[in-house]
């Protein structure tokens, strides 16, 4: 890969890209390729991905709405816009997803060049898969986006619109499909296998957390997620904080982030089971945010999933309850990760309140559905081919 011909993406507007393949931008690119062409297995610890977690089965959740919303976008998209905008199950370009704001490897079509209506039915399928708050989080979050374009005069490179849309699979055949979000800050991977979902790998953050001028005056985001988190250390006896305390500098970034499908991360900090009653509670509390972001019939099979593996999970925490920190909630099925960041947008070297990284993954192999397709697969077409 050393020119800019090996770079051109489906769906993505030639004028977003680098005016400038400089060797450094190309080597990035080049390892996000190399790395999103391993082989899946799922994130693990040293000990390698445990196995057996994710029966497919049913759940009894109705999928029958967000199925038609599906086949609805896909049906008023023309021939030119069906090529770009849908993809093979197995396709590799689910793990393309970035939250940076450069423009290189999207995929999909671009929500800003559909036109209205268009662009309202591919937001009813994200309606339809998320809960009334994970849907207005999303929005939300795109918006600041905005406000950081207005910020900067640059709102041809960062606005509301600037997401790429893509639909996986035939959902007109009722087999399994799914549709990815791919944007600056906003990235969400969803899965559908019968009437099982999987919401992951779910990137979410903003710089701004709050819009205090523009468009979208008063958006704020992250803001439950920030003081339950430090309403939960700060609960902590000093024995607990300890435990908890897992570093004394912070993270340079999540350390699951994109191009990381196969990391190895150990459990650290304070197990769930060491917990008092209330503390216990309000962790609980802490997990529901990010897993009510789903909608309800599936966020409370997704719950039971996590009770279920309770007193294996985690809570690690580096940082100052009163300043900045990092946190992360890490179990067999869920791994949770909470950063205040330094500047990118603004000129700061040092973490604030102000610019916010969260991600949440499915570990030990089913980010992107991966493990219930393999059953899928095996159950249905005679054979364990994965889609990865």
């Amino acid at each position: 890969m050393n020119d800019e011909s090996g770079l051109r993406e489906r769906g993505a507007p030639p004028t977003r890209r680098p005016s400038l393949w400089t060797p450094q931008l190309l080597r990035k690119i080049e390892w996000r390729v190399e790395s999103a062409a391993i082989p899946f297995r799922g994130l693990s610890t040293k000990d390698g991905p445990r196995r057996g977690l994710y029966p497919l089965t049913e759940v009894g959740v109705d999928t029958t709405g967000i199925r038609r919303a599906a086949v609805d976008y896909l049906a008023a998209l023309t021939i030119a816009e069906l090529s770009d905008g849908r993809y093979a199950m197995h396709d590799v370009s689910w793990r393309h997803w970035a939250n940076g704001a450069r423009y290189f490897l999207r995929h999909g079509l671009c929500l800003e060049e559909l036109t209205e209506a268009k662009r309202e039915l591919a937001l009813e399928v994200m309606r339809r898969s998320l809960s009334d708050a994970g849907y207005q989080q999303v929005i939300d979050l795109m918006r600041l986006n905005l406000t950081i374009g207005e910020l900067r005069d640059e709102t041809d490179t960062l606005n509301e619109w600037l997401y790429w849309f893509s639909i996986y699979g035939e959902p007109e055949r009722g087999g399994p499909w799914g549709w990815q979000l791919d944007g600056h800050h906003v990235n969400v991977n969803c899965v559908f296998v019968g009437d099982q979902m999987v919401l992951t790998p779910t990137f979410l953050g903003a710089e701004p957390v709050t819009a205090e001028g523009g468009k979208y005056a008063g958006t704020t985001a992250f803001r439950g997620e920030e003081a339950l988190g430090q309403r939960l250390f700060a609960s902590f006896d000093a024995e607990q904080r300890a435990r908890a305390t897992i570093d004394d500098v912070m993270p340079e970034d999540l350390f699951v982030g994109a191009f990381r499908d196969n990391f190895e991360l150990n459990y650290e900090g304070i197990p769930f089971a060491e917990l008092t009653e209330a503390q216990h509670a309000t962790a609980m509390d802490l997990v529901d945010l990010y897993v009510d972001r789903a909608n309800p019939g599936h966020a409370k099979v997704r719950r039971d999933e996590v009770l279920a593996h309770a007193d294996e999970t985690h809570f690690a925490w580096v940082g100052d309850a009163d300043g900045v920190f990092y946190y992360r909630v890490h179990s067999p099925v869920i791994l949770i990760e909470f950063e205040h960041q330094a500047g990118v947008m603004y000129d700061n070297d040092t973490p604030t309140r102000r610019h916010i990284h969260t991600i949440v993954r499915t570990p030990n192999g089913n980010d992107y559905g991966a493990d219930l397709l393999r059953q899928h697969h095996e159950r249905h077409h005679g054979h364990g081919r994965s889609r990865r």
